[in-house]
């Protein structure tokens, strides 16, 4: 299948592969910060790519020598010293509807760490459903460093990603960690060289976009809803998300797959 070439919501790249969408960060003399505008970009992308139902698993990653490093510090040192109204809405316009999007996204989503990675990059990267490391990567949380807490949910996922005693840590000292160090604690699912990164972000991309995507979503949002619920609650919502892939056509296809020796087709129902 021929790629379509990327389109652009300066300064996002947006560029599908069968049913792979990827979302590059595209301000690579910035190390990909988050301004005004690539907020605004990225939101509105990752909402359409939500919607639309010919796109099954979804990639973010940036260009350059960085995967995303947080807030545009010149844009907000801007916005302190003139006092801006908008400051108000730093974490509630942008931050905290895009980590609960993509915690709540029902299709996979990939974070393709690339390089660089810190503040709300990482806080991005957390609330992603995979992560996958270039071997030069390296994280940060950089918050502290600037005199602020954490925002882009970071309090609640690098916890339970690492475990309380390391997130403190990490939030409090803002060492960087590489990309080894992050698959020894948990932070990242796999660490790929980076001369074979891209194809090894875009096969494992192309398999989950081939996979099961209602059981795939009801496994993610299982596992967050049990995270802070009691047994008898996760116990009950687990038959609640049974019953409702008992009904999918995947299920059916994938018992018919097995008895006829074959592999299943799904077509994410």
């Amino acid at each position: 299948m021929t790629t379509p070439p990327p389109t652009s919501l300066a300064p996002l790249l947006i560029t599908d592969s069968g049913a792979v969408r990827t979302l590059t960060l595209d301000r690579p003399k910035a190390f990909n910060s988050l301004d005004s505008t690539l907020k605004t970009a990225l939101l509105e992308a990752a909402i359409a790519a939500r919607s639309d139902s010919s796109v099954r698993a979804v990639v973010i990653t940036g260009t350059g020598r960085a995967f995303c490093a947080g807030q545009d510090l010149k844009e907000h040192l801007t916005r302190v010293m003139a006092d801006d109204p908008a400051l108000a809405t730093t974490v509630t316009g942008f931050y905290n509807p895009m980590v609960e999007l993509l915690a709540n996204f029902g299709k996979p989503v990939i974070a393709a760490v690339n390089g660089m990675c810190a503040g709300a990059g990482t806080g991005l990267a957390c609330a992603c459903d995979v992560r996958v490391a270039a071997r030069s990567a390296v994280f940060r949380t950089s918050f502290a460093g600037v005199a602020l807490s954490a925002d882009t949910g970071l309090s609640y996922t690098l916890p339970r990603l690492i475990g309380s005693g390391r997130a403190t840590r990490m939030l409090l000292l803002d060492e960087p960690v590489t990309a080894e160090q992050a698959l020894d604690i948990g932070l990242v699912d796999q660490v790929v060289d980076d001369e074979e990164f891209a194809p090894a972000v875009a096969e494992l991309a192309a398999r989950l976009a081939a996979g099961p995507t209602r059981a795939f979503a009801a496994i993610t949002s299982g596992l967050r809803f049990a995270a802070s619920s009691s047994l008898t609650e996760a116990l009950a919502a687990e038959d609640a998300a049974q019953m409702a892939c008992f009904a999918g056509s995947d299920h059916r296809e994938a018992l018919e797959a097995f008895v006829g020796k074959r592999a299943p087709r799904f077509t994410g129902s």
